[in-house]
C-alpha cells in the first residue's frame, strides 16, 4: 500500500445490524469495504427490552480480525443509550433499549420540575420519550443507577473496553437533552434541579481527539500488531453520516434514511425558538461546532416491521408492485408515536387510515406504498419546516444511508419535496466515520474538502422533482385535518 494510503477500521452499528467497514484513504481515493457484518438482536427479558452488548462486542472483535492490519479504529452507533460500571469498571447489567417501556410517562415528571419549553430553550432538543434524560430519570430509584461509578454512551463504552480509557464524544452526548448546544458543555444548572450527577460521565471529546490503544489482549485477540490507536469521530451515527453528505455549498437539506428518517438542515447556530420546539425540531451537535437542526421520522422501520411480520417476503418485488398503486390514496404521520414500538405494523398502519376517513389499504403492495408516500410527505414537511424556522434556504436535497437504494423512495421524495435529490452514499456513517479518522490522521482537510472527495469517489444518483405538486399539498392538508 502506499505511504500516502492509510487504512481505517469504521466500527458501525445499527439497530438492527452492526459492521465493521475497512476504509482506504488517500489524496485522491476513498474506497471503502465490508469487513464483518453482525445482526444486532435485542433481548427482552423479565425486565424488559435490552441490547445484547457482549454479543455486539464480540462482533466488533471478530470485525478487527478480519479487517486486518489498520492504522485508527473508529466507533459510532445509535444515540442515547448507555451502559453504568461500577468502581472496578464492570459494566452493571445490559443497557436497557430505547423502545423499551420504562420512560412512559417519564416526561410529565421531568416537566414538572423544568416547563418543556425551558428544557428546550436549555438544550435545544426535541421530545423523544426515549432522550436520556428521560431514562436517567426512570432509574433514579433502581439499585443498579446508585450502584453506578461511571455512564458511558453505547460506542464510548465499546471503544472503554478495546483501550481502557474513558471519555463522552460531544455529537452523541448532546442527545442526552443535557448539553447546551450554544455552549457545547453540559447543562450544569438543568442537571442539578433535575437530580442528575454529571460526574457520572467520563470527560467530553471532540470528533478527531485520541481515545487511546487498543489493549494488549485486544491486540492479541484481534490479530492485530500495536500500537494501533482508536479515534474519537461523530460516535453519533448521524453525525458521522452528516459529515458525509457530498454536498457543494451549504444550501441543501439532507435525510438520512434507515430504520430512522433523519431529516434537517447544518447550520452553524442552534435554533431555540418556541415555534422550533412546537415543530419538534431539534439541535444535536456536528462536526466543526455545527448543529444538525432536524427532524426524527419513523423511517424505514415502518417498512421493516411489516416485512418481518410478512415473513420476510421479496423486498424488490414488494417495491415493483407498490410503484403501481395509485399515489397518496392514503397517507399516515410517520412521525407518530403510534408507530414507535414493534409488533402488528400492518394493522396499525390500516388501523391509522380507518380511523382518519381514508381508503384502507387491503394488499401487502398498497400498505408498502402508503408507508412511502408518508414518508416522502414527512420528508417535504420536515424540510420546508426546517427551512422557515431557520431562515435557510434550500435548492437541493440528499439522501444519505440504507435508504438511497429505495429507489421509489428517492422519487418520490423529489416528487414530494419539489426539489432534486442526490442519492448516496449508502454507507454515509462508515465513510464519516473514516474520514474524520483520516482527517485526524493528516490525509484530507475541512468539511468541504471532505465532501469533495466523497462527491468524486462516490457513486450518486440524480432524483427530479415530477408529478403533480398540487396532490402533495392536498396530501398535506388531509393529513393535518385528520
Amino acid at each position: 500500500m502506499s505511504e500516502h494510503v492509510k487504512s481505517f477500521a469504521a466500527v458501525d452499528l445499527g439497530a438492527s445490524s452492526g459492521r465493521v467497514m475497512v476504509g482506504r484513504v488517500g489524496p485522491e481515493s476513498l474506497e471503502l469495504t465490508e469487513a464483518h457484518r453482525f445482526p444486532n438482536r435485542p433481548v427482552r427479558v423479565p425486565e424488559g427490552l435490552r441490547w445484547d452488548i457482549l454479543s455486539l462486542y464480540a462482533g466488533v472483535l471478530d470485525g478487527l480480525r478480519a479487517a486486518g492490519q489498520v492504522d485508527s479504529v473508529g466507533i459510532d452507533s445509535w444515540a442515547v443509550d448507555y451502559g453504568l460500571l461500577d468502581a472496578d469498571g464492570a459494566l452493571l447489567g445490559n443497557p436497557v433499549h430505547y423502545r423499551d417501556a420504562r420512560t412512559e410517562g417519564v416526561a410529565e415528571k421531568v416537566w414538572a420540575t423544568v416547563p418543556a419549553a425551558e428544557l428546550y430553550a436549555a438544550t435545544g432538543l426535541q421530545y423523544a420519550p426515549f432522550n436520556t434524560l428521560y431514562q436517567l430519570t426512570a432509574a433514579r430509584s433502581t439499585d443498579q443507577l446508585a450502584a453506578a461509578e461511571r455512564l458511558l454512551l453505547v460506542p464510548d463504552l465499546l471503544a472503554y473496553w478495546l483501550t481502557g480509557e474513558a471519555g463522552t464524544e460531544i455529537t452523541n452526548a448532546s442527545t442526552t437533552q443535557l448539553i447546551d448546544p450554544r455552549t457545547r458543555d453540559w447543562s450544569r444548572d438543568l442537571a442539578d434541579r433535575l437530580g442528575i450527577d454529571l460526574t457520572l460521565f467520563a470527560p467530553l471529546r471532540q470528533p478527531g481527539d485520541p481515545a487511546g490503544l487498543l489493549l494488549p489482549r485486544v491486540l492479541e485477540e484481534t490479530g492485530l500488531r500495536g500500537p494501533v490507536p482508536v479515534t474519537t469521530v461523530g460516535s453519533h451515527d448521524t453525525a458521522s453520516a452528516v459529515a458525509a453528505v457530498p454536498a457543494a455549498g451549504g444550501r441543501f437539506a439532507y435525510i438520512c434514511t434507515g430504520t430512522w428518517s433523519l431529516a434537517g438542515l447544518e447550520l452553524e447556530r442552534p435554533v431555540l425558538t418556541e415555534a422550533s420546539r412546537a415543530a419538534n425540531f431539534t439541535n444535536e451537535l456536528g462536526l466543526d461546532g455545527t448543529v444538525r437542526y432536524l427532524r426524527n421520522i419513523m423511517g424505514l422501520w415502518l417498512l421493516q416491521e411489516c416485512v418481518r411480520e410478512w415473513g420476510q417476503p421479496d423486498l424488490g418485488e414488494l417495491l415493483r408492485a407498490a410503484a403501481e398503486v395509485p399515489a397518496l390514496r392514503s397517507v399516515v404521520d410517520a412521525g407518530d408515536a403510534t408507530f414507535l414500538a414493534p409488533g402488528r405494523m400492518p394493522d396499525r398502519i390500516t388501523d391509522a387510515c380507518r380511523e382518519s376517513g381514508q381508503p384502507v389499504p387491503e394488499s401487502r403492495a398498497e400498505i408498502t406504498r402508503c408507508i412511502l408516500d408518508s414518508l416522502a410527505l414527512a420528508h417535504r414537511r420536515a424540510i420546508r419546516e426546517a427551512e422557515a424556522l431557520a431562515d435557510h434556504p434550500v435548492d437541493v436535497v440528499h439522501i444519505v444511508g440504507g435508504g438511497t437504494r429505495n429507489e421509489l423512495l428517492c422519487q418520490l421524495t423529489a416528487d414530494a419535496c419539489g426539489l432534486p435529490v442526490v442519492a448516496g452514499p449508502a454507507e454515509a456513517a462508515a465513510l464519516g466515520n473514516v474520514l474524520v479518522q483520516a482527517r485526524a490522521h493528516g490525509l484530507v482537510g475541512d468539511r468541504t474538502s471532505m465532501r469533495r472527495l466523497l462527491a468524486r469517489t462516490q457513486p450518486l444518483r440524480r432524483y427530479e422533482p415530477r408529478g403533480d405538486a398540487a396532490a402533495w399539498r392536498a396530501a398535506q392538508d388531509r393529513l393535518t385535518r385528520g
